[in-house]
């Protein structure tokens, strides 16, 4: 009896272990990526998103919503790779941007990102948008563009994204979604608002699942539509018929030398007739005579030789 007590106690502990192994393993490789469902407040946060100044390049379709900041480097990397299987899919991926508050006194944007976040709220420039994102943030000095510091007006824009995200926040976090950006918020095939907390990649593809997005994109052939096999052609290309080429004509027999004896009886220009080998070549001749020197000529002003 004892006995049957300790190996139902060990079995208890094992399976107690197994269980519990199991259910870390799939909170923490699959479940905490997954989105979280809105239950409430649904018809407040998207009055919210579409009151918002969110820029786009167009397209129509299902809309996206993406919340970040200028060098989020997560954000960066979901419109440089996921942007194009969304536009695959037909979905219209739409940008909110907004500049971080200070923090303990230390400033978390510059001059020039609060002075582009302000233009592209009042602008919804979509260009512009795209030359702030291609050039480095340190190079970025928004020539051209009025300044949100010291503008009254400007200045209440750069706020009211940041009220912006401090009420979305407080919507979604009561609801379970984490800390992180992108903020990303989209619709389901049902029609449910998800919001994701998508800094980790691996949460990306439960968008792509809901919206019906590609893995991956394939290049496009010349028309833009999808490549296929008929493009590039089956058959290789041919070769061309030897007949068809131009003949090149013999090359000249190259000049003899006069000063070089002629090759022996039994033997050719080619070879020799017995060792099939061509003679060797006597060094021309060099001249007895010896060479006159030149003779001093006296003139008026000089002498030359």
């Amino acid at each position: 009896m004892r006995r049957f007590l300790v190996w139902s106690a060990l079995a208890l502990i094992l399976g107690l272990g197994l269980a519990g192994g199991g259910y870390w393993a799939y909170w923490n490789f699959y479940a905490r990526f997954q989105p979280v469902v809105i239950q409430r407040d649904q018809a407040e946060i998207q009055r919210l998103l579409d009151e918002a100044s969110w820029i786009s390049a167009g397209g129509g379709g299902e809309p996206l919503y993406m919340v970040t900041w200028r060098d989020n480097p997560a954000a960066q990397r979901y419109e440089r790779e996921e942007f194009p299987k969304l536009r695959a899919a037909g979905v219209e991926a739409r940008v909110i941007v907004f500049a971080r508050p200070d923090r303990e006194g230390l400033a978390q944007s510059t001059a020039a990102e609060r002075a582009t976040v302000a233009e592209i709220w009042l602008s919804r420039d979509w260009s512009l948008y795209e030359r702030w994102t291609a050039t480095p943030s340190r190079n970025w000095t928004a020539a051209g563009i009025p300044g949100a510091d010291g503008n009254l007006a400007r200045g209440a824009v750069v706020e009211a994204g940041r009220d912006f995200i401090d009420r979305l926040n407080g919507l979604l976090r009561g609801q379970g979604v984490g800390a992180g950006y992108p903020l990303i918020l989209w619709r389901d095939r049902e029609g449910y608002l998800k919001a994701c907390a998508c800094s980790d990649p691996r949460s990306w593809a439960f968008i792509r699942d809901d919206l019906d997005a590609p893995d991956r994109t394939s290049a496009s052939a010349p028309g833009g539509e999808p490549a296929t096999e008929d493009d590039f052609g089956s058959e290789p290309l041919p070769y061309p018929e030897l007949g068809d080429l131009p003949r090149i004509p013999p090359s000249s027999p190259p000049p003899t030398d006069s000063a070089v004896d002629p090759a022996p009886e039994g033997e050719t220009g080619e070879g020799s007739a017995t060792t099939g080998r061509a003679p060797a070549r006597p060094a021309p001749a060099r001249p007895t005579t010896p060479r006159e020197p030149p003779r001093a000529e006296t003139q008026e002003d000089a002498t030359f030789f």
